[in-house]
């Protein structure tokens, strides 16, 4: 399951340049360079692309800018198997996997629901409002109370 990515590999400017060129963008308008695996931080196509291709071993550094992939090779490595990990960027389920029982998909998510929510209506540690911005809110909820009495 998932879309596989059509791939074209292309020769460097040197013999240890690599490029792939995909059917679809990879990080919008932006560039994002990777020197090695610890670089390459959090789910981002291109993070987990570069992470992906730095686990071969054939992989000294990463750049991915839009729909292209430059890939620096390690010394005396070759591309081999390279366009595979492009391709198969997306294809979170292959055949001969076994997929997950409905029952262990609810166990996972059965502690994230028991969070218990704030008086706000957020769980204490949602990480997914910025402090910043939950603090905010908390105080135009405090202005509006006593506007309204």
């Amino acid at each position: 399951m998932g879309q596989p990515v059509a791939v074209e590999e292309k020769q460097g400017s040197s013999p240890s340049i690599v490029r792939f060129e995909t059917n679809r963008s990879l990080t919008g308008m932006g560039h994002e360079g990777f020197d090695s695996a610890a670089e390459a931080v959090g789910p981002r196509s291109a993070a987990v692309l570069a992470r992906r291709l730095f686990e071969t071993g054939k992989v000294a550094g990463v750049h991915v800018f839009s729909n292209i992939v430059t890939v620096t090779l390690a010394p005396g490595a070759s591309a081999t198997g390279l366009e595979n990990i492009v391709r198969d960027l997306y294809q979170y389920w292959k055949p001969g996997m076994t997929p997950p029982r409905p029952e262990d998909l609810v166990a996972e998510a059965a502690p994230e629901a028991a969070a218990a929510p704030g008086a706000d209506g957020a769980s204490a540690g949602d990480s997914r409002i910025p402090a910043h911005l939950a603090e905010r809110s908390r105080l135009a909820r405090e202005r509006w109370a006593t506007k309204t009495g």
